[in-house]
């Protein structure tokens, strides 16, 4: 890399390996848990869950070029994992990507068009309402621009009639054209053609969310953007699950920064004028010693004979003259390096001109590449260039880990968090060995909710021997002091899960063999800052979850030193519960059933304060799943 001569072509394949056989620009800690995995077939007309079990991680942390760490990838809420009869009847939204459904050569055999394609007829043929919505670029398929040719190519790939709406955004309301029936697939206008949708104007989203139960995103390669459809739409909606397509890319990412095998080497190729990124790439490899090669040679032209090129050294190329391919020494360098990986990611092409003409380096780095997959090395392909070249040789495809949101992994790999990923619920990852926690995993469970210091729910355990408690709180290092306090005093019928109750109760309580008698929501502390917050500690999705889960006849405890908070609590438990929970005693409960007060409750009754309390009862046991 000629920087002293002025050589401003940065845009040049760089290949790392570093002492510690750490991946390019990031190195990852991680903690290995087993979990089950499942994927969904269709047989006979019906789909089916097959279940399969992998070697996962638990959590990811990025340590990026700046030394500071962020959380890579959280465990979020997937359709896979949702149940399926919670779906039938419900208004769901899918945001899909549009740069693999609207294709004008859709090959249905590629894995990304089949869990694309599985999203939507999965969620139709459970009894959803189905809302598509995206948006798509007229530069691409100019023929595609109305949503009516949309909907009819959407119809022909899904095999089930797409119903086109248009729609309208005037002063903060979005008027769709004509109502969605039962049983319906439709697509809405190109949100390209909203500004709103660039913006994530909070009253688009709102309005693009109305009557909308479930928010599905399988647009992947949105998710380092932030859209009014990918992240503004999640605030309106009570449950927001990643789709079949957008859990493969997440998949794909974590293999791709896996540090399990090693050597790990990582092939650089650049975009066009990338000058600036490169220095920083060059800087971050001297400052954190990581080995760095430069290509030795490259095939060259000018703008007097763009036909003719010339072989030049890295350090001689004349004036005038362009490197547009890498040379065969540089080649010969590459492979011999590349013989000793177990683990490689190419991102970017080892071609600099924007032109397909030259692609004598990128030919025959496929070439070495598909040779180490048949070397048990295990390669990650990004970006769709790189991808597409891999695809032309169609034998090579099942050797490679292929992602081919380039922009996504980019953004992941400067340590910025991808907002897309960060809008959908949370999930508990990890599977909870209930013989461990409890002496008697099959007593009944009692569950709180927000369990704070624990004072509560520990001596609740002491007294009542006869059940289990669980305390469901977001505050780790309060859980691990209950923990710590609860295996000390030997109480065995206790504990407490550091989790955000609100995406995670359904699959962890559902989990439990035992029945679920009560669940306590005991002083929520609202951010009467954030009016729009205000009431998020209490979701839809948390409700419904609730009521499901709670045995016949079972109890729900609310309480708080504000009546406003205790309130909404009633309205949403009895507004969402589908009939299943009812109010006992009439109104505000004078005495804490319980006997035993939580530290807050005390305070508050210590400072002269009133307690709003009440008891709902599952009486009508006819939904339950």
């Amino acid at each position: 890399m000629n920087l002293l001569h002025g050589t401003r072509f940065l845009n040049i394949p760089c290949i790392f390996s570093s002492p510690d056989n750490h991946p390019l620009l990031v190195q990852f800690n991680s903690n290995p848990y087993y979990c089950n995995y499942s994927g969904f077939q269709k047989h006979q007309g019906s789909w089916a869950e097959v279940k399969y079990y992998k070697k996962c991680t638990s959590h990811y942390k990025a340590k990026i070029c700046n030394g500071r760490e962020v959380d890579a990838f959280p465990d979020v809420q997937t359709l896979r994992k949702f149940p399926y009869d919670e779906i039938f009847g419900k208004v769901v939204m899918v945001r899909f990507d549009s740069n693999i459904l609207l294709k004008k050569e859709l090959d249905m055999k590629t894995q990304s068009v089949i869990n694309s394609v599985s999203t939507i007829k999965y969620l139709y043929e459970a009894g959803a309402k189905v809302i598509l919505v995206s948006s798509w670029s007229v530069k691409s398929n100019a023929e595609k621009l109305e949503v009516e040719s949309v909907a009819d190519f959407l119809s022909s790939a899904l095999q089930v009639k797409v119903g086109p709406r248009k729609c309208h955004f005037e002063s903060t309301k979005l008027k769709v054209e004509k109502e969605i029936e039962n049983s319906e697939i439709v697509l809405l206008e190109n949100l390209s053609e909203f500004k709103e949708e660039l913006s994530n104007c909070s009253k688009f989203a709102k309005q693009l969310a109305k009557g909308v139960d479930i928010f599905v995103n399988d647009a992947f390669s949105q998710s380092h953007r932030i859209l009014a459809s990918t992240v503004g739409v999640s605030r309106f909606c009570s449950t927001c699950l990643a789709g079949f397509h957008f859990e493969e890319g997440i998949s794909q990412l974590k293999k791709a920064i896996d540090i399990d095998r090693k050597p790990y080497i990582g092939i650089i190729g650049g975009e066009h004028g990338a000058f600036e990124g490169a220095l920083n790439i060059v800087e971050f490899a001297r400052v954190n010693k990581v080995g760095i090669m430069f290509p030795k040679d490259f095939w060259c032209m000018n703008d007097y004979s763009p036909k003719q090129l010339e072989l030049f050294p890295y350090s001689d190329i004349p004036d005038g003259w362009v490197p547009v391919d890498i040379g065969p020494n540089s080649l010969k360098e590459i492979n011999t390096l590349l013989s000793k990986c177990r683990k490689l990611l190419w991102i970017g092409p080892p071609n600099f001109k924007l032109t397909n003409q030259h692609t004598y380096g990128e030919s025959n780095l496929v070439l070495m590449l598909h040779k180490l997959s048949q070397q048990n090395c295990d390669i990650t392909v990004i970006g769709k260039r790189a991808c597409r070249e891999i695809a032309n040789k169609s034998n090579f495809v099942s050797g490679f880990n292929m992602i081919e949101s380039g922009s996504v992994v980019w953004e992941f790999l400067k340590g910025r968090k991808l907002p897309g990923l960060l809008a959908l619920d949370r999930a508990y990852p990890f599977e909870i060995d209930w013989n461990v926690a409890y002496r008697d995993p099959t007593q009944p469970l009692v569950v709180d909710i927000g369990s704070g210091n624990g004072l509560f729910l520990l001596a609740m355990a002491q007294r009542r021997k006869e059940l289990n408690f669980l305390g469901l709180e977001i505050n780790e290092k309060l859980v691990k002091r209950c923990l710590n306090y609860a295996h000390q005093s030997d109480i065995n019928n206790s504990h407490f899960i550091s989790t955000n109750a609100t995406s995670t109760f359904r699959p962890i309580v559902s989990s439990y063999p035992g029945q679920l008698i009560c669940v306590s929501i005991q002083c929520p502390n609202p951010d009467f800052t954030k009016p729009d917050h205000r009431w998020r500690m209490l979701q839809r999705s948390l409700v419904e979850a609730i009521a499901d889960l709670l045995a016949c006849s079972g109890k729900v405890f609310l309480q708080s030193d504000i009546e406003a908070v205790a309130v909404r609590m009633k309205e949403e438990f009895v507004r969402y519960s589908k009939g299943m929970l009812a109010v006992e005693h009439g109104e505000w409960l004078e005495e804490n059933p319980f006997v035993v007060r939580s530290d807050w409750e005390r305070h508050v009754l210590d400072r002269g304060g009133q307690m709003y309390r009440l008891m709902l009862c599952k009486s009508n046991c006819c939904h339950t799943n």
